[in-house]
């Protein structure tokens, strides 16, 4: 059995982690409430240019002028996850969720014959993928340096990986990050990005009917809209991101609040029948020594 000293230490230890998970917790709480309504802003916007992009697709005449973000390589054989996780732990599943789906998609295409790479934004997918895909990390995003999302920084990641795939490096490029929904649902989401992907025969023949006029040119509109969407659409996956880890952080952190206390009730009651067995020790050795006399 442990003794006094160990038990009144040991509370001690667990009351003072309990005050930073509290602490973590309320941070995460405030932080929470901007990245939420950043991330509900973003979502009109991105959702409507992807639309926009994916009804061009169906109505543009695919030719070997089209721009390549648009008409794809041709081949689907080598394919590029983009995977959006945070910089910081203690976040619950949050980022081992995201992880674990790009992991499922890359099985799935090797297990096609495709040839699969990864595109890291942000440290803490590298730690897995690097142990079971060595060799595929094609590059590393740090985003250490930025205290907030913006989207220069996604401009930069877009155009990272769009100048990679004019220069074939890959044929299709899918994004992974997590949808917010509340403090307790994060959804990992993919997205295939590059090229804008052709909608479904349903959808298409929908508009099939539509007229679509450009002004002042097509190839200019496009060259225009065709990277920003892919801007756009990293921005959106980076805005939810850090709506989801903050929510993921809040509810992790309170889960260990509440943890803490449990162990702290439980200590307690294991200190006081430790010192109450003590004094009753005590008291019948004095008892004992008491009647030998």
């Amino acid at each position: 059995m442990a003794s006094l000293k160990a038990l009144k230490g040991r509370i001690a230890s667990v009351k003072s982690t309990q005050k930073i998970t509290k602490a973590m917790k309320m941070v995460a709480a405030a932080k929470l409430r901007r990245a939420q309504q950043a991330a509900e802003a973003g979502r009109p916007y991105a959702s409507r240019l992807e639309a926009v992009m994916t009804s061009l697709a169906s109505k543009v005449t695919i030719g070997p002028e089209s721009p390549k973000l648009l008409a794809g390589t041709g081949s689907d054989q080598t394919h590029l996850l983009v995977v959006c996780t945070s910089d910081r732990g203690l976040a619950g599943a949050f980022n081992s969720n995201i992880v674990r789906a790009a992991r499922k998609k890359a099985d799935a295409l090797q297990a096609e014959g495709k040839t699969v790479y990864f595109y890291l934004v942000g440290r803490k997918g590298r730690a897995v993928i690097g142990r079971l895909f060595p060799k595929q990390i094609v590059h590393q995003y740090d985003t250490t340096t930025f205290k907030q999302v913006s989207f220069e920084v996604a401009q930069a990641i877009a155009g990272d990986i769009a100048e990679r795939f004019e220069n074939g490096r890959f044929d299709v490029a899918h994004l992974f990050y997590a949808r917010f929904q509340s403090v307790l649902v994060q959804e990992p989401t993919e997205q295939q990005i590059i090229p804008v992907p052709m909608p479904e025969k349903a959808e298409a023949a929908e508009g099939v009917s539509a007229a679509v006029e450009y002004e002042p040119d097509e190839e200019e509109i496009l060259a225009e809209l065709l990277p920003r969407n892919v801007a756009v659409q990293i921005f959106r996956a980076m805005l939810e991101n850090a709506a989801s880890e903050e929510g993921s952080r809040m509810t992790a952190m309170d889960n260990a609040t509440r943890n803490a206390g449990d162990m702290i009730n439980r200590l307690s009651i294991q200190y006081n029948r430790t010192r109450q067995a003590a004094i009753t020790t005590e008291l019948v050795e004095i008892i004992s020594g008491a009647e030998a006399l």
